[in-house]
Protein backbone atom coordinates (compact mmCIF):
# COMPACT_ATOMS: atom_id res chain seq x y z
CA UNK A 1 0.00 0.00 0.00
CA UNK A 2 2.52 2.56 -1.15
CA UNK A 3 1.86 6.09 -0.03
CA UNK A 4 -0.80 5.25 2.53
CA UNK A 5 -0.21 6.26 6.11
CA UNK A 6 -1.68 3.91 8.74
CA UNK A 7 -4.12 6.63 9.81
CA UNK A 8 -5.37 7.43 6.30
CA UNK A 9 -9.17 7.76 6.31
CA UNK A 10 -10.87 5.27 4.01
CA UNK A 11 -14.04 5.81 1.99
CA UNK A 12 -17.21 4.50 3.57
CA UNK A 13 -19.38 5.54 0.63
CA UNK A 14 -18.62 6.38 -3.01
CA UNK A 15 -21.41 7.81 -5.14
CA UNK A 16 -21.15 8.99 -8.73
CA UNK A 17 -23.62 11.68 -9.74
CA UNK A 18 -23.31 11.31 -13.52
CA UNK A 19 -25.61 14.17 -14.54
CA UNK A 20 -23.92 16.74 -12.32
CA UNK A 21 -20.49 15.16 -12.97
CA UNK A 22 -19.62 14.94 -9.25
CA UNK A 23 -18.03 12.11 -7.26
CA UNK A 24 -19.38 12.13 -3.71
CA UNK A 25 -17.08 10.58 -1.13
CA UNK A 26 -17.74 9.88 2.56
CA UNK A 27 -14.69 8.98 4.66
CA UNK A 28 -14.19 7.07 7.89
CA UNK A 29 -13.10 10.28 9.67
CA UNK A 30 -16.51 11.84 8.97
CA UNK A 31 -15.31 14.00 6.07
CA UNK A 32 -17.62 14.29 3.06
CA UNK A 33 -16.55 15.71 -0.27
CA UNK A 34 -18.25 16.41 -3.58
CA UNK A 35 -15.46 16.36 -6.13
CA UNK A 36 -16.20 17.61 -9.65
CA UNK A 37 -15.08 15.16 -12.33
CA UNK A 38 -13.20 18.04 -13.96
CA UNK A 39 -11.08 18.52 -10.82
CA UNK A 40 -10.36 14.79 -10.59
CA UNK A 41 -9.38 14.71 -14.26
CA UNK A 42 -7.08 17.74 -14.26
CA UNK A 43 -5.36 16.57 -11.07
CA UNK A 44 -5.03 12.96 -12.21
CA UNK A 45 -2.07 11.20 -10.58
CA UNK A 46 -1.08 9.74 -13.97
CA UNK A 47 2.29 10.41 -15.59
CA UNK A 48 0.38 11.82 -18.57
CA UNK A 49 -0.81 14.69 -16.34
CA UNK A 50 1.84 14.90 -13.63
CA UNK A 51 4.85 14.33 -15.85
CA UNK A 52 7.84 12.37 -14.64
CA UNK A 53 9.12 14.95 -12.19
CA UNK A 54 8.55 18.39 -10.69
CA UNK A 55 7.87 21.07 -13.26
CA UNK A 56 6.79 18.56 -15.92
CA UNK A 57 3.06 18.82 -15.19
CA UNK A 58 0.91 19.00 -18.33
CA UNK A 59 -1.92 21.55 -18.20
CA UNK A 60 -5.19 19.80 -19.01
CA UNK A 61 -7.58 21.83 -21.16
CA UNK A 62 -11.13 21.37 -22.36
CA UNK A 63 -12.18 19.28 -19.36
CA UNK A 64 -15.16 21.33 -18.08
CA UNK A 65 -17.71 18.71 -19.22
CA UNK A 66 -15.69 15.55 -18.60
CA UNK A 67 -17.49 12.82 -16.73
CA UNK A 68 -16.68 9.43 -15.27
CA UNK A 69 -17.88 6.28 -17.05
CA UNK A 70 -16.48 3.69 -14.63
CA UNK A 71 -15.05 3.40 -11.13
CA UNK A 72 -12.87 0.36 -10.51
CA UNK A 73 -11.51 -0.54 -7.06
CA UNK A 74 -7.77 -1.23 -6.89
CA UNK A 75 -7.04 -3.45 -3.93
CA UNK A 76 -8.02 -1.84 -0.65
CA UNK A 77 -6.19 1.41 -1.29
CA UNK A 78 -7.32 3.18 -4.48
CA UNK A 79 -9.77 3.74 -7.30
CA UNK A 80 -9.16 3.69 -11.01
CA UNK A 81 -11.44 6.27 -12.62
CA UNK A 82 -12.35 5.97 -16.30
CA UNK A 83 -13.23 9.36 -17.78
CA UNK A 84 -15.45 10.16 -20.75
CA UNK A 85 -12.41 11.50 -22.65
CA UNK A 86 -10.81 8.04 -22.46
CA UNK A 87 -8.30 8.88 -19.72
CA UNK A 88 -7.95 5.93 -17.34
CA UNK A 89 -4.31 5.68 -16.24
CA UNK A 90 -4.39 7.40 -12.84
CA UNK A 91 -4.80 5.50 -9.57
CA UNK A 92 -6.54 7.63 -6.96
CA UNK A 93 -5.39 6.41 -3.54
CA UNK A 94 -7.54 7.09 -0.49
CA UNK A 95 -5.09 9.69 0.80
CA UNK A 96 -5.03 11.47 -2.57
CA UNK A 97 -8.84 11.56 -2.76
CA UNK A 98 -9.06 12.85 0.82
CA UNK A 99 -6.43 15.51 0.07
CA UNK A 100 -8.20 16.57 -3.15
CA UNK A 101 -11.40 16.90 -1.14
CA UNK A 102 -9.80 18.98 1.61
CA UNK A 103 -8.17 21.35 -0.86
CA UNK A 104 -10.67 21.27 -3.75
CA UNK A 105 -11.50 24.99 -3.73
CA UNK A 106 -7.85 26.08 -3.72
CA UNK A 107 -6.86 23.47 -6.31
CA UNK A 108 -9.66 24.60 -8.64
CA UNK A 109 -8.63 28.24 -8.19
CA UNK A 110 -5.01 27.32 -9.00
CA UNK A 111 -6.15 25.44 -12.10
CA UNK A 112 -8.31 28.33 -13.35
CA UNK A 113 -5.45 30.76 -12.73
CA UNK A 114 -3.02 28.58 -14.70
CA UNK A 115 -5.50 28.31 -17.58
CA UNK A 116 -5.85 32.10 -17.64
CA UNK A 117 -2.07 32.63 -17.54
CA UNK A 118 -1.59 30.29 -20.49
CA UNK A 119 -4.58 31.62 -22.44
CA UNK A 120 -6.12 28.16 -22.37
CA UNK A 121 -9.74 27.09 -21.98
CA UNK A 122 -11.81 24.71 -19.89
CA UNK A 123 -13.99 24.27 -22.99
CA UNK A 124 -11.40 23.71 -25.73
CA UNK A 125 -8.89 20.87 -25.56
CA UNK A 126 -5.72 22.48 -26.91
CA UNK A 127 -3.80 19.21 -26.69
CA UNK A 128 -5.67 18.01 -29.78
CA UNK A 129 -4.43 19.41 -33.06
CA UNK A 130 -7.12 21.27 -34.99
CA UNK A 131 -8.22 19.64 -38.24
CA UNK A 132 -6.24 20.71 -41.28
CA UNK A 133 -8.22 22.68 -43.80
CA UNK A 134 -7.19 22.27 -47.36
CA UNK A 135 -9.86 20.07 -48.78
CA UNK A 136 -9.38 17.50 -51.45
CA UNK A 137 -6.93 14.68 -51.27
CA UNK A 138 -3.86 16.85 -50.98
CA UNK A 139 -2.44 16.16 -54.46
CA UNK A 140 -2.16 19.60 -55.99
Amino acid sequence: MAGLAPDTPTPTEILLHAKSRVLELHFSDGARFNLPCELLRVYSPSAEVRGHGPGQEVLQTGKRNVGITAIEPVGNYALKLVFTDGHDTGLYSWDLLHDLGKHADQLMANYLERLALEGASRDVDSSVAPPKHGGGCGHH
